[in-house]
């Protein structure tokens, strides 16, 4: 059976209509470039994108003999051939034990990890009778969610779950509905990148890191209803030596001479081979325009865009990245021969691009881990802005929020909640809030808080997750008294809500005991997170960051109140327990940086000083943006130590620098602007 043959007879085999040559190609792109030319004459309904049978079933696991239906990376599509043997992993036990529990598991590794293959044999093995309910786009979610439901037995399939989160994407509600009082009779199996799950790790909820406050609260949510396996990319000896005993394998054989450098999945996959492929693309007369358009699919990826692109949007997205390596000069292929090129299968494998003509194409998702790749360009984001839906563009936000990229993040937002995208209304005001805008934040907290109240009740997770941020920017705003008694009753309330322990109950604690300290009551202040900070330590573990925060705010506050040389101390620990755990650029660790700077500031050492603020100024515009908040702060400090150097002339030239860029990006009145404005006129009353 040829290629072309083979495409329409898998898809023929699961899928009918319009539908089947779309979906045969997108989940065997193994089999060449023949859908580009399957041009459907319109397309399904979005709710309909589940995978079925040809009589429109949905099929049973035990009739499901392709894995890259699964999802799985085709390994060998020369001509058809078998999926390589299956090589039982060390985490296959632990996988099936879970599984025979029901409720909802998770699948965490890198690309070509051989996450789905994993979980595709297993749930085979386990469950050969059970539906097997595949959406195949986010819009199908809820469809596949109910369908789900009324089967007696399935499993629902969240392949590269980040995908199926979001708006309109999966919810703890919608696990609740499926799951509950139905046993073991229902599984939902999900796979996810390890990059995609390090988003929603444990993350800092202190004063200087906003953009990671509970703006993905729901998607965090879902993440800690499941049970999670972790699967690393490098098969261990043992796994190597299971491996071993299907040599007869041309492609196993091939994997495990390079099991020192790679895993045997990701060898398969072909993933080494396609980055170089990529990268050897630029050079003249080769296939720089295929290395353009694979560009442009990488960062519509890296973007946030979830969904696949079409063939029109990356002939309009990849000139950019042409020019900027050199346009003419690199002889470009014409696009359509880009085009196949970034297609083509590489060792018969997957291709740059997966995808085709009728549903659009994705960058595979190795590429989205290649050292060295430069930040997204603004030609690429405000390209795709403008194109966008407003559940894309939510998801662009959320991305761009976390990346502390805030003016991205507040104009894709907007653009979410004028299209009515479900919660971006909360996550547009904890951004502008971060930006630099704190009563504006305050003004449409306001509104929120009362609607879910009224909607909710006041102490439903959403709701206390809208109080907590209408709090911290009421203190953000300088209102210090105002905020400590709104966490103080925030604790109250998410204690009797979520428990002691919740992460969000600790996280309200720091916040009130934060905010007693800056509204003047240090002792109290200090008592408050001494307690916390021993209860942080049994729950979280001392390499935690909220425990690194706690430790922070501790020291700073101790530092003020009792002993200054004990807290410099201390802060030098924590500034190497952090550099060690975070990384020397964590925005975190930089609160530390700053922590230390101003301690040397205090005690004198004003040249000491200096030299940390200014370097901390490049570090945090690197890491921040120029525009952030944060940035404006160490400059103001920096201002502050070249005073205290007797360098006034200077400091009075970056005051009126700073004046200028903060009134550009922060509201009215904000505190920075204020402490500029005051510091200079008191340098020219002098």
């Amino acid at each position: 059976m040829g290629i072309g043959a083979c495409t329409v007879a898998l898809a023929a085999t699961w899928t009918t209509g319009p539908l089947a040559t779309g979906i045969g190609a997108a989940v065997t792109t193994v089999y060449g470039l023949v859908a580009d030319h399957l041009r459907p004459q319109h397309r399904p309904s979005p709710a309909a994108a589940l995978l079925w049978t040809l009589d429109g079933r949905i099929p049973r696991l035990d009739r499901l003999d392709h894995p890259e239906l699964a999802g799985v990376h085709p390994a060998d599509g020369h001509r058809a051939q078998p999926a390589p043997p299956y090589v039982e992993r060390d985490a296959e036990p632990v996988l099936r034990e879970a599984l025979t529990q029901g409720g909802f598991v998770l699948i965490v590794g890198e690309s070509t990890a051989g996450k789905t293959r994993l979980a595709y044999e297993v749930a085979r093995s386990l469950f050969p009778r059970h539906s097997f309910v595949r959406p195949l786009a986010r819009t199908a979610l809820a469809t596949a969610v109910e369908v789900a439901r009324r089967r007696r037995r399935a499993v629902l399939w969240l392949d590269d779950l980040e995908n199926h989160l979001g708006a309109d994407g999966l919810t703890t509600s919608m696990l609740a509905g499926l799951l509950q009082g139905r046993s073991r009779r229902t599984v939902v199996l999900a796979t996810m990148r390890s990059e995609e799950y390090r988003r929603y790790d444990a993350r800092e909820e202190s004063r200087l890191t906003g953009s990671d406050r509970d703006a993905w609260r729901a998607q965090r949510d879902v993440l800690d209803q499941a049970r999670k396996i972790r699967l690393p990319r490098h098969w261990s000896p043992t796994e190597q030596r299971r491996a071993a005993a299907y040599q007869a394998d041309a492609r196993l054989r091939v994997a495990l001479k390079s099991c020192d450098r790679f895993g045997l999945a990701e060898v398969i996959a072909a993933g080494p081979e396609l980055l170089a492929a990529w990268d050897h693309a630029w050079a003249p007369g080769a296939n720089p325009r295929g290395g353009a358009i694979v560009a442009a699919a990488v960062d519509c990826r890296r973007s946030g865009l979830r969904r696949p692109v079409s063939r029109q949007w990356l002939r309009e997205l990849h000139p950019p990245y042409l020019a900027e390596r050199g346009g003419p000069d690199l002889q470009p292929e014409p696009f359509e021969e880009a085009m196949q090129w970034a297609c083509r299968a590489a060792y018969a494998t997957s291709g740059l691009l997966i995808g085709n003509y009728s549903q659009g194409y994705v960058a595979f998702d190795y590429l989205l881990s290649a050292p060295g790749l430069p930040p997204v360009p603004d030609h690429l984001w405000e390209a795709l802005l403008s194109r966008a839906e407003p559940a894309d563009a939510y998801d662009m936000g959320l991305v761009a929020h976390q990346a502390n990229q805030l003016s991205r993040a507040v104009a894709a937002l907007e653009l979410a909640r004028a299209g009515g995208a479900a919660g971006a209304d909360f996550l547009l005001a904890t951004a502008v809030g971060d930006r630099g805008r704190p009563r504006q934040a305050m003004s449409s907290l306001e509104e929120i808080v009362r609607r879910r109240r009224a909607e909710l009740g006041p102490c439903h997770p959403d709701t206390l997750s809208a109080r907590h941020q209408l709090a911290f920017f009421t203190g953000e705003a300088g209102e210090t008294h105002v905020a400590e008694a709104a966490f103080r009753e925030l604790v109250a309330d998410t204690t009797a809500a979520l428990g002691p322990t919740h992460t969000d109950t600790l996280a309200a604690r720091h916040q009130e005991a934060y905010f007693t300290g800056e509204a003047g009551d240090t002792r109290t202040a200090v008592r408050q997170l001494r307690t916390l900070l021993g209860e942080r330590l049994r729950l979280e573990g001392p390499d935690h960051p909220q425990v690194l925060a706690t430790r922070r705010s501790l020291i700073w506050f101790r530092g003020l109140l009792e002993d200054p040389a004990g807290a410099e101390r201390e802060v030098r620990e924590l500034l190497r327990d952090a550099r060690r755990h975070l990384g020397p650029d964590d925005p975190h660790t930089l609160a530390i940086v700053s922590t230390q700077a101003a301690f040397a500031s205090r005690a004198g050492r004003t040249g000491e000083a200096l030299a940390a603020f200014t370097r901390l100024v490049v570090d945090r515009s690197r890491v921040l943006g120029t525009d952030h908040p944060h940035v404006v702060h160490s400059r103001l400090q920096k201002c502050q130590a070249l005073i205290a150097e007797g360098r006034t002339g200077e400091a009075a030239e970056e005051l009126i620098r700073i004046l200028h860029d903060a009134q550009r990006v922060l509201e009215p009145g904000h505190r920075h602007i204020n402490s500029a404005r005051s510091m200079l006129d008191r340098l020219r009353q002098s």
